[in-house]
């Protein structure tokens, strides 16, 4: 019997006393500690009904036993669902009317509602961030699950979604060997080793915080120390006893506006990683000055982990992120799928082991998004340079990346033009000094709109997807064609976040 992700990860560190989780009370959980946790939670999946290609999903609190949820299902062979804990009850609603899960657990206070979603077709239990309420009390009554299910390279491990300028949100679906993969060339490409410890501040719902931080620590042994979110002054304090962190450049940035960060406090560390979102050049040159420390920029998306990384030992440039990862192949290509030599910009094309399965239950969606020689087509644009460093210019699809969190143009605009006194709406992204980019919303309409529109977005929409700025105008500029040129609008409101 076999089961890629659990035996790499997991079964591995039965018998491992070294700590593998340091939480914020001071105490610790081994990694044999942390596979009993996950073999408790893979009983209570049995329990539920769980079994092999099963969807399990999780809307809750970052805590140790919804980090170990998604090893609880690998142990099981389930398929594990992270969705955005800030998302409303009307966004998960789709979710779970898309991917059918067997299981949701959730926050208590929605537990109610979230039952009420799934009509029956799937099961509810809760937890809090302190850990507490029926999936917590399951969880300390079960013996762990001692058998293993098999499960190949290519079966399904997760199911995580990604949105589109159409607002028709779709799941990717990621394997076995998807993500182990990418474990295992990051690991290496990163220098981890068991001696590491990484400071986990990341959210777990997101490929970053779980699939590359976890993977990545669980894979070489190493220890996390664990926070349920970002807090500058907390990540400071711990500094010293780390040697690695991940963050997103709203990390980087909130660090820096402290007076404490210098070089004797990061003496300790080795590496410091960004991505998710792009990372200023001033932010890279303030953050070296200060620490002696080059950031290491890296570029992946929800369908393929890790693509690129800046390299560990050699130049990091500002504005890049680096050379493929071992396994993986990136193009820069024309609309045809032509090769385009360096220098010259075009869509990037990623293939490798890396690379998902394809969209859940969208088979000719699917098949539109990769070549016939099984590049993908990221919908990124970019250029590879002369020395073989990628450089992301555009995004293709109007994508907006802020904070680390993917938003979606049309959702938003969705929402606004269904407020009467809205004409139309238009939102773009724009610089800003601490999430990296934002929504800012160019509404045509009455400007008494305004309250009605901002009640809308508030209770609509993830506290992150919210416009920024709400600006009236009397007509959104177009094209010949009648096509709404989002570029004009983000050259004529460029410095309006900036003010």
């Amino acid at each position: 019997m076999a089961n890629p992700i659990y035996d790499a990860l997991v079964g591995i560190h039965r018998d491992n006393a070294k700590p593998f989780l340091h939480l914020a009370d001071g105490t610790a959980i081994s990694h044999a500690g942390f596979a009993s946790l996950v073999g408790r939670i893979a009983a209570v999946l049995r329990a539920q009904g769980v079994e092999a290609g099963d969807r399990v999903a999780v809307h809750a609190a970052k805590t140790p036993e919804t980090l170990a949820l998604f090893f609880g299902c690998a142990q099981v062979g389930a398929v594990f669902l992270p969705l955005n804990t800030a998302y409303t009850l009307d966004e998960v609603s789709f979710f779970l009317g898309d991917a059918e899960p067997k299981l949701c657990v959730c926050a208590p206070e929605e537990e109610a509602d979230i039952a009420a979603l799934l009509e029956g077709r799937g099961r509810t239990l809760s937890i809090s961030a302190d850990s507490t309420g029926s999936f917590a009390d399951a969880i300390a009554a079960a013996e762990p699950l001692t058998t293993v299910t098999d499960r190949g390279d290519d079966d399904l491990a997760a199911l995580l979604y990604t949105s589109g300028t159409t607002g028709r949100s779709k799941g990717a679906m990621l394997t076995q060997n998807n993500l182990l993969s990418n474990t295992r060339a990051l690991a290496a490409e990163w220098r981890f080793t068991a001696d590491d410890v990484l400071i986990h501040a990341l959210p777990i719902f997101h490929t970053h915080g779980l699939f590359v931080a976890t993977n990545v620590m669980l894979a070489v042994g190493g220890s996390m120390i664990f926070h349920q979110a970002f807090k500058a002054d907390a990540i400071l304090d711990d500094l010293p006893r780390a040697t690695a962190l991940m963050g997103v450049p709203t990390f980087y940035t909130r660090l820096l506006a402290s007076d404490r960060l210098n070089r004797e406090l990061v003496s300790h560390m080795r590496l410091f990683v960004s991505g998710s979102a792009p990372l200023l050049a001033e932010t890279h040159v303030e953050f070296e000055a200060r620490t002696g420390h080059r950031i290491l920029e890296r570029y992946g998306m929800t369908e393929t982990g890790m693509n690129t990384s800046n390299p560990y030992e050699g130049e990091r440039r500002a504005g890049t992120v680096g050379f493929p990862l071992p396994g993986t192949e990136i193009r820069i290509a024309d609309d045809s799928g032509q090769p385009l030599p360096n220098g010259e910009i075009g869509g990037v094309e990623v293939r490798g082991p890396n690379v998902f399965a394809g969209y859940w239950r969208l088979p000719e969606k699917t098949k539109t998004e990769f070549r016939q020689d099984g590049f993908f087509i990221t919908g990124d644009v970019g250029m590879i340079d002369e020395d073989g460093y990628l450089h992301i210019v555009g995004r293709a699809k109007d994508l907006i990346i802020s904070g680390g969190f993917n938003i979606y143009p049309k959702e938003i605009e969705l929402v606004i033009d269904q407020v009467e006194g809205v004409v139309e709406s238009a939102v773009i992204g724009l610089p800003h000094a601490d999430f990296g980019e934002a929504p800012v919303a160019v509404i045509v309409g009455d400007e008494t709109a305004r309250p009605a529109v901002e009640a809308a977005v508030t209770t609509s929409l993830a506290r992150f997807k919210q416009p920024k700025r709400l600006v009236f105008v009397s007509e959104l500029p177009r094209n010949t064609m009648g096509k709404v040129q989002k570029a004009e609008l983000r050259k004529q409101f460029g410095d309006l976040l900036s003010n």
